[in-house]
């Protein structure tokens, strides 16, 4: 937990309530990732235990895993905690399907430090669970549960990907892994799933950003320089720009620091097809899944306590 940080809040969370946490992200694919992490790092009720790098395909950048790495050490530079907060590297591709021949087919494990973090963090857990929210592809947890199954029943898993309930269909942090959304979705962890539409809310104009975020800190006009940089490659590049942006990510965070439970219903976990397709498995396990979110609330709060953190530039 960061100390300094805690500091400056007058109010304390009760220990009890306080959950531990490892933020999954594909940092260096968009803008909304570097958003998501600082508002994790700066909310007390929050311990991160750590930060693990993942892929985000190949097609934009062949090292993406390597280029989120870069991303989330650079987001803790300009927060001034170097040395405060471990990062791991976690997969550097999608789950694979075992060569062997065998009758049924079987997936191997993506091996990285990340995955066995995860391992290690629920090992190191008694009557706690571990919260990972997932911002990109679920290869590292899913490989964590490969290597150990047995660790399911200490995972809650918060992910930000899939299509909207009940049909499914093409997404990008499913297409970067979906025999790793197929494993998470059957195993023992509890999954509390954001699909596409949902996490599209978190809608902010650059004006507000403007005022809100880049004048505090160091971080603050590295998120709002980064945003707009991005903005202006997506549009060069097909993706015309707007004077709103969704913050997606903000979403997985907002679920860990407030689960907002009639704004979710519990469905029937689906078996996902190769093409992104949901086939609901009526005997099988239940998943939460968001239907809405109240984010005014989320994106506010990541306002303030940047404010709180960070003294207001000139």
């Amino acid at each position: 937990m960061l100390e300094e940080i805690n500091k400056k809040y007058h109010f304390t969370i009760p220990q009890s309530t306080i959950k531990k946490v490892i933020i999954d992200t594909d940092a260096d694919n968009e803008a909304d990732d570097p958003f998501a992490i600082v508002h994790a790092l700066l909310s007390p009720s929050l311990d991160v235990l750590g930060i693990i790098a993942t892929h985000f395909g190949h097609a934009r950048i062949v090292n993406s895993m390597e280029a989120s790495y870069a991303e989330v050490n650079r987001i803790i530079d300009h927060m001034h905690l170097n040395g405060q907060v471990k990062v791991l590297k976690g997969a550097k591709t999608n789950i694979k399907i075992d060569p062997s021949p065998a009758f049924f087919t079987t997936y191997m494990p993506e091996e990285s430090e990340g995955t066995d973090f995860i391992i290690a963090s629920a090992d190191a857990l008694k009557n706690e669970k571990l919260y990972i929210g997932v911002l990109g592809p679920l290869t590292n947890v899913a490989s964590a549960l490969l290597k150990r199954p047995d660790i399911g029943m200490k995972l809650v898993v918060v992910w930000n990907g899939g299509a909207t309930y009940p049909s499914g269909g093409r997404e990008f942090n499913l297409m970067n892994d979906v025999a790793a959304a197929n494993i998470v979705f059957q195993s023992d962890a509890e999954v509390w799933h954001v699909p596409t539409d949902v996490y599209d809310m978190p809608r902010v104009s650059l004006a507000e950003l403007q005022l809100k975020v880049e004048p505090y800190g160091d971080i603050g006009k590295y998120l709002y320089d980064k945003l707009i940089n991005f903005l202006t490659y997506a549009n060069e590049h097909g993706w015309p720009m707007s004077e709103v942006f969704s913050i997606c990510d903000e979403t997985s965070i907002g679920a860990l620091l407030d689960e907002q439970p009639f704004n979710a219903k519990w469905e029937h976990a689906p078996f996902i097809s190769n093409d992104m397709h949901y086939f609901p498995k009526e005997n099988g396990k239940m998943v939460k899944c968001y239907k809405n979110m109240d984010l005014r609330v989320v994106l506010e709060d990541l306002f303030v306590k940047l404010a709180i953190q960070y003294p207001k530039r000139g």
